[in-house]
């Protein structure tokens, strides 16, 4: 092989200089498909039915709620991820209509349980009734076996009836008696609570609050949409919603979302999240160390996953983006962060500490 001088080499910028081993032309990489590389054919068409499921859902309740978008897709999303939703607002923001609306729009079972100050537990799970003529008990089962649960104004119970719903919302079973009975699938409580009374309200317990899955706040509609409303409501004639989701349909939408590929570089970004709210020094945060008292918990870790999922499903995606994470980061954790007293008298709430928190932690 005779060697060329290099400096005899001229370079035609137009055409390909040969050389040994020829040099590969200068090829524009290819366009990834929005779905993601290496996407099944299969993979593809389940997410794009998934992805007008979700379309139909949001139209019929659309029917009824008028704006209101986020608190609806993180409804939907809670839906398929299997998770429970505490919803926060002051009263009048839809947040108990948009669960009926949702429950009528999904063909399951619904329950609307209104919590009182002098609700018993047996009032939610049910009792054990004696049957004189057979001389023996008899399971009579409460409004909780159902698909669906609204808890109105949750924090209206005290302690004992919160608690109540502690095995249901993990174990998805009940126990009465010496009978322990499993919830019908799908099971999720949807409950709303409202932040401005305090008289005649207790406080949830750490342990209920952390088996919600997300915790939402619901704020005012814009200027059209209140339009809107006021037009709706001034008609005599109410709109019908029907259902378009059945239990298999959302049974199949979670299977779809388990198939969401999660990178490990991903998922060590939302170990890191995680961490930095127990240990904000790790990520050159030690002014909040006096300002968390408990950080979030193993649960956080768990749903910031399979939330991230649902969010790249619902985006049309078969891959999690840090994105997806950031997106649904505050819902997941603000309710586990709790923040201490000195936080507290700067006016600091988790989502302030969890934004800060986010916006410090690095970004794969």
């Amino acid at each position: 092989m005779t060697v060329r001088d290099p400096t005899e080499m001229t370079v035609d910028t137009s055409e390909t200089v040969p050389s040994d081993p020829p040099a590969a032309p200068r090829v524009a990489p290819p366009v990834a498909p929005p779905l993601g590389p290496g996407v099944s054919e299969e993979l593809r068409v389940e997410i794009a039915s998934q992805a007008d499921l979700l379309q139909r859902v949001r139209a019929e309740v659309g029917k009824v709620i008028v704006g209101q978008t986020y608190m609806i897709d993180r409804l939907l999303m809670a839906l398929i991820a299997d998770g429970h939703v505490l919803i926060e607002g002051i009263p009048g923001l839809a947040k108990t209509t948009a669960i009926k609306t949702l429950s009528q729009a999904v063909e399951t079972g619904f329950s609307r349980i209104q919590f009182t100050p002098d609700l018993l537990p047996a009032d939610l799970l049910g009792t054990q009734i004696y049957r004189v003529d057979q001389h023996d008990f008899q399971v009579k089962q409460g409004p909780i076996f159902t698909n669906l649960l609204l808890a109105d104004e949750i924090n209206r119970a005290p302690a004992k009836v919160q608690s109540a719903l502690l095995e249901a919302m993990q174990e998805r079973q009940v126990t009465l008696g010496d009978e322990t009975f499993d919830l019908p699938d799908p099971f999720l409580v949807l409950a709303t609570q409202n932040p401005i009374e305090q008289e005649g309200t207790y406080p949830l317990p750490e342990a209920q609050v952390d088996r919600f899955m997300l915790k939402l706040r619901v704020d005012y509609p814009n200027r059209e949409e209140e339009r809107e409303i006021m037009r709706r409501m001034a008609r005599r004639e109410r709109p019908t919603v029907e259902a378009v989701v059945r239990p298999d349909d959302i049974r199949r939408a979670r299977g779809v979302a388990d198939s969401i590929y999660l990178d490990p570089k991903v998922e060590e970004y939302i170990v890191d999240l995680v961490f930095a709210t127990r240990e904000p020094a790790e990520v050159a945060l030690e002014r909040l160390e006096p300002l968390i008292e408990y950080g979030a918990s193993p649960r956080a870790t768990i749903f910031l996953a399979a939330a991230a999922r649902v969010q790249a499903l619902m985006s049309g995606r078969a891959y999690v983006t840090p994105q997806d994470v950031k997106t649904v980061g505050p819902d997941v954790l603000r309710h586990r962060v709790l923040v201490s007293y000195e936080a507290e008298a700067r006016d600091l709430s988790s989502d302030d500490l969890i934004q800060e928190i986010m916006g410090t932690v690095d970004v794969p």
